[in-house]
């Protein structure tokens, strides 16, 4: 006797939300070390300033572009010893999801995707321009989420604004 092996895929719910990274990639990057990694025997540890930001474009109709955008100066005294400038962004795919939700993915979900690879990214880059490793620290971006729709919300803006911390 023939045995029969009849597997059936469970349906797919063309409904269900959809987030799925399509690529990650470096729009921009900027580099510069006006001194060399020499200033910092002079100076001790340099103080570094962060910034990032982030801001979403719809590709199309299920696509987005999330872009990860971190600067970054170290000084030592009134000495610049290294700037960076990074966007790192992605593709993402996402559908069937409600307006508040969407603004959660674009604005929590897709940058702390993100963050790993603009982590990776900025520690190589300083240690390749002659410098100790620099780790990007943790950034909560539930709380810029959150705090960039309070400001909407005193505005009265229908849609919060690009999220950014210093």
């Amino acid at each position: 006797m023939t045995e029969q092996n009849t597997q059936t895929q469970p349906a797919v719910d063309q409904n269900a939300p959809v987030v799925n990274p399509q690529a990650v990639y470096i729009k921009d990057c900027s580099f510069e070390a006006p001194n060399g990694p020499f200033v910092t025997a002079q100076g001790g540890n340099p103080q570094v300033n962060l910034n990032i930001s982030t801001r979403a474009t719809a590709l199309a109709q299920d696509m987005h572009e999330i872009v990860l955008q971190v600067n970054l100066e170290a000084k030592a005294g009134d000495k610049v010893v290294w700037l960076l400038e990074l966007q790192q962004a992605g593709a993402f795919m996402i559908r069937n999801l409600s307006a508040n939700d969407l603004a959660q993915v674009v604005s929590i979900v897709a940058p702390n995707y993100l963050m790993a690879f603009a982590r990776a990214t900025v520690s190589e880059l300083v240690v390749k321009g002659g410098f100790p490793p620099f780790l990007l620290p943790l950034v909560t971006f539930e709380a810029l989420h959150a705090r960039a729709q309070q400001q909407a919300a005193q505005q009265g803006a229908a849609t919060p604004p690009a999220s950014s911390v210093n």
